[in-house]
């Protein structure tokens, strides 16, 4: 039997900051946090965790 991870993997930390982008109010934090999500895609595709979390983590904070 697997137990869950306390920590979310990368797909969904992915998942929870694109939703808060999508309902986040336009303006410029939105717009940050979507340069921030946009670079944590390509990390993602370049299998590069750590900078994928970071660039999340960044854009989480853009959007607060």
């Amino acid at each position: 039997m697997q137990t869950k991870s306390p920590v979310p993997s990368t797909d969904e930390k992915m998942k929870s900051v694109k939703a808060a982008w999508d309902k986040a109010p336009a303006g410029p934090k939105k717009d940050a946090a979507l340069k921030h999500y946009q670079a944590a895609e390509k990390a993602q595709a370049a299998n590069h965790d750590g900078e994928c979390n970071r660039k999340l983590d960044a854009a989480k904070h853009a959007l607060a």
